[in-house]
């Protein structure tokens, strides 16, 4: 009788507990019955070289339901430990058993490691923000497809790390779209760079994704890339080989300030006709004292050359592309036409990949977008007397402090608008706390070329910036 006894408790036991299971599995999918909706899925993809990390701290939540991290260390190629973070979603006062979680996980984690050989030796731990983009409607959950995000990279080394920092600012202030940040950068700035970013408010947060990746060129020459011009700048000729899975990507020098949305920038890439795989602007507008047409002892661009402090790419294109050249009878492929291009020309460039560049694109001039010169308004612009005549036009979009103008007082207007950005604060007033000050602050530098040109500074940020009240979260 006892055995009837003991087998019939187990099979309750079994029973409870499976109806428990299949009762977890209903109440925590984010798929209704039927599957019309929402179905779980992992971080955004993860691009060669980067790795995943911190956790989103924002992110839409309704009253019924909140997020839930479970993070797991995992032992990486060579000796590395990483953090994965693992997101649940769970509904009060339910309980999700810790074995289910921890099951979940590792069935998650093993996933993961399936690509885990294709990860670059050279890449450090980065922090990865993910936004969930979902919706709450009707009582269930319903989640929008947002639009692909743009690809921002931007290369920082030395005592770069609050220029860069305020050119990260000024693009997820004003942007629409979300952006995906790829940051290149020595490894003792690492934990600085996510300690800034992570310390953003939630809002922002929402706005943007981000890897951090180590320095990395081709081992072989790595000594000779990392000197070229100034140290790491030449990181970005490596993006295509790098970024293999990002088709197209905006490289911006840290030295850049937007002054409205990336986005616009980005749609350049929509006018690119079925030959062209790049877009610059020229380096400068006048000949007259233009410096590749008087000085370049290499082949440029074009009149007067470009430059390549703003660039945008379609990678897909550029790794596919065989590019002529003065080196070959045949074209090569933009991995075999580096180096043979820099031990051709390294005794006669003068600013290092940027010439090289130059070089590319004058044998290959169909393959290249040029773009007016209010998308990289610099100090030639103005120093001289205004001559960018479509910033005259329709203000300033991006702002090119080159040379160091945003920490010295020889050019105080470029100087005024890089202090009012790195000052702002996210969710104050943009108007009163940014717009207003930086007027101000223009005012002063009107006795100088550039200083009297400073309505193009505001012109286009002014808009901007209304855009950036008019969205602004309540209660925030």
């Amino acid at each position: 009788m006892r055995r009837y006894i003991r087998a019939l408790l187990l099979c309750t036991v079994f029973a409870v507990f499976s109806g428990l299971f299949v009762y977890s599995k209903l109440v925590y999918s984010d798929a209704p019955v039927g599957g019309n909706g929402p179905k779980r899925g992992l971080s955004p993809p993860r691009v060669p070289g980067g790795r995943r990390g911190a956790a989103d701290k924002t992110g839409p939540q309704s009253q019924h339901w909140y997020n839930s991290w479970l993070f797991v260390s995992v032992f990486e190629e060579g000796d590395r430990w990483e953090v994965w973070p693992v997101k649940f979603r769970r509904k009060r006062p339910q309980f999700l058993s810790a074995f289910q979680s921890l099951t979940e996980a590792t069935s998650i984690m093993t996933a993961g490691k399936a690509g885990s050989s294709e990860i670059k030796s050279t890449a450090m731990t980065g922090y990865i923000m993910r936004q969930q983009g979902q919706l709450e409607a009707g009582g269930g959950g319903v989640q929008s497809r947002p639009d692909p995000a743009m690809h921002l990279a931007v290369v920082a080394c030395g005592d770069r790390l609050e220029e860069t920092l305020t050119m990260i600012k000024s693009a997820v202030l004003f942007s629409i779209k979300h952006i995906y940040l790829h940051i290149f950068a020595e490894d003792q700035l690492h934990a600085s760079f996510m300690e800034a970013l992570e310390s953003w408010p939630g809002f922002i947060h929402s706005k943007f994704n981000y890897t951090v990746y180590s320095i990395s060129f081709p081992s072989e020459n790595a000594a000779e890339w990392k000197k070229l011009f100034k140290p790491c700048a030449s990181q970005r000729l490596f993006l295509p080989l790098i970024l293999k899975d990002v088709e197209s990507v905006v490289y911006v020098d840290s030295d850049i300030l937007f002054l409205q949305p990336v986005d616009r920038l980005w749609e350049f890439l929509s006018q690119f006709n079925s030959s062209q795989l790049a877009a610059m602007a020229p380096e400068h507008e006048e000949p007259r004292i233009a410096w590749y047409n008087r000085f370049a002892r290499h082949p440029f661009y074009g009149r007067t050359g470009i430059n390549s402090g703003v660039m945008l790419m379609n990678m897909t294109r550029m790794r596919s592309f065989f590019f002529k050249n003065d080196m070959t009878s045949v074209g090569l492929r933009w991995e075999e036409l580096l180096m043979p291009l820099l031990q051709k020309y390294k005794l006669n460039i003068t600013w290092g990949d940027q010439d090289l560049l130059n070089i590319i694109f004058s044998h290959n001039p169909e393959c290249l977008l040029e773009f007016p010169c209010r998308w990289n308004y610099r100090p030639d612009h103005c120093i001289y007397g205004s001559n960018c005549a479509s910033a005259e036009e329709d203000g300033i979009y991006i702002l090119h402090g080159n040379r160091g103008v945003y920490h010295d007082r020889k050019q105080p207007a470029f100087r005024a608008v890089y202090e009012a950005i790195r000052k702002y604060s996210f969710g104050a007033d943009p108007v009163t706390s940014l717009l207003e000050p930086l007027e101000e602050e223009l005012m002063k530098t009107t006795h100088t070329y550039c200083g009297k040109t400073h309505p193009l500074f505001t012109k286009k940020l002014a808009h901007s910036l209304a855009d950036v009240n008019r969205k602004a979260p309540s209660g925030r």
